[in-house]
């Protein structure tokens, strides 16, 4: 019995030890992979610079991207305004007694685009007229239906131009009747 006993005994140590080690290379897995995706992760942070500082450089020795379908709203940096002659057409109804009468101004995103637009001008106003006579009263009476129809004509002008973007466009007169 008492050789049974030791037996017993020194078994229990052996698996105690066995244990320990197994919790020891766990431990020691485990600080690797937290290390390494720490150095991963850490990696990537330095690369996202790096790649953000390059498109910032690059962004201002060239001509801002174009976005189209996006008005600014960066009032302090306003960009130079290119005037439009007044719009006046018949607005989508009924009976068609309904007319809007507008002067629109185009805000740039750079200066050289003058050009483009004096260039493009009759297909700038056809965009602007086509858009705005397929409205209704109820579309353009409100303000969230203003901005509406600003969104959709920078987004239909931007479309056709390359040499920059329209920013925003004011309306400088709006009646309707």
């Amino acid at each position: 019995m008492a050789d049974e006993e030791k037996e017993v005994k020194e078994s229990k140590k052996g698996g105690n030890g066995l244990l320990i080690a197994i919790i020891a290379v766990v431990l020691v897995l485990l600080l690797v992979v937290g290390g390494l995706i720490v150095f991963l992760l850490s990696g990537d942070d330095e690369n996202a610079q790096q790649q953000q500082m390059a498109m910032q450089t690059q962004q201002s020795t060239s001509v801002p991207a174009r976005q189209p379908g996006k008005r600014s709203s960066d009032y302090m940096n306003m960009g130079p305004i290119y005037p439009l002659d007044q719009f006046i057409v018949n607005l989508l109804s009924e009976n068609g007694s309904r007319f809007l009468k507008t002067k629109i101004d185009l805000e740039q995103s750079a200066e050289p685009l003058a050009a483009e637009l004096d260039k493009k001008k009759a297909l700038l106003r056809d965009i602007i007229i086509r858009t705005l006579s397929s409205k209704t009263f109820e579309e353009v009476s409100t303000a969230k239906g203003k901005d509406k129809l600003k969104d959709e004509i920078v987004g239909m002008i931007n479309e056709v131009l390359s040499d920059g973007y329209i920013k925003n466009i004011y309306f400088t007169d709006f009646v309707v009747q």
